[in-house]
């Protein structure tokens, strides 16, 4: 119940502070004019989470990348201080993408770093999905910055975490306050498929829904198992 509470406050929340003007936020996800940032994805950081259990964390923003490598979304991952402090970005994140390589980088605000702002716009897309940890800084400030630079940006909630829930809950708010939309990695997922009978990716998606998408998985896994096989 206190999970639906928070939920619904944040709707509100979007619901009162995106413009009417802002017309292209209602234009679906889709795998042609979306773009993904994952930022900060390491142990230093991941090793304070507390707004979101850190097994489901690292499954969720697992779920994101393999996604958007099914749909050939153009993805830009990100660390910091890697060497020296925060440590090697996370392996399954690696593994999901490996052709990718982080951009290493000292300011706290990705988007200052002109690579991974010439890697976002090489995407020629504008609908901006953001991810990563901690959600008050390493998310936040990049989500004021691209929205600043005239981008649609999505802030995937349940693929970023931070050390506490207030921290999270209060950098959401405030990200949707300056006009990002909240997004989930699964409706985003479902976004980009958009038809199931689009048999590029339906395959792929039916897959990392039951490595990474919960009971819905498990019920992919019941249904292929106990009725398919009946019809």
């Amino acid at each position: 119940m206190r999970k639906f509470a928070r939920y619904a406050f944040t709707a509100l929340i979007a619901l009162s502070f995106v413009p009417a003007a802002q017309a292209d936020l209602r234009e679906p996800l889709t795998r042609d004019n979306s773009v993904l940032l994952m930022v900060d994805y390491q142990p230093q950081f991941v090793f304070s989470v507390q707004s979101i259990p850190v097994v489901e964390l690292i499954n969720n923003a697992e779920g994101l990348s393999k996604a958007a490598k099914a749909f050939e979304v153009p993805t830009v991952y990100t660390s910091i201080s890697a060497e020296r402090f925060g440590g090697p970005f996370f392996r399954q994140l690696g593994q999901a993408q490996p052709a990718l390589v982080p951009f290493d980088r000292s300011r706290i605000d990705a988007w200052r770093d002109p690579r991974v702002r010439e890697a976002v716009a090489r995407s020629g897309r504008k609908k901006l999905l953001v991810s990563g940890l901690w959600t008050d800084s390493c998310v936040t400030l990049p989500v004021l910055s691209a929205l600043k630079d005239g981008y649609e940006v999505y802030v995937v909630v349940d693929a970023s975490g931070d050390v506490n829930r207030e921290s999270h809950e209060m950098a959401v708010q405030r990200m949707i306050q300056a006009g990002a939309v909240p997004v989930t990695w699964m409706a985003v997922m479902l976004e980009w498929q958009g038809d199931w009978a689009d048999a590029r990716t339906a395959a792929q998606v039916t897959a990392i829904a039951q490595q990474h998408g919960g009971a819905w998985g498990q019920g992919i896994d019941y249904h292929q198992r106990m009725v398919a096989p009946k019809q």
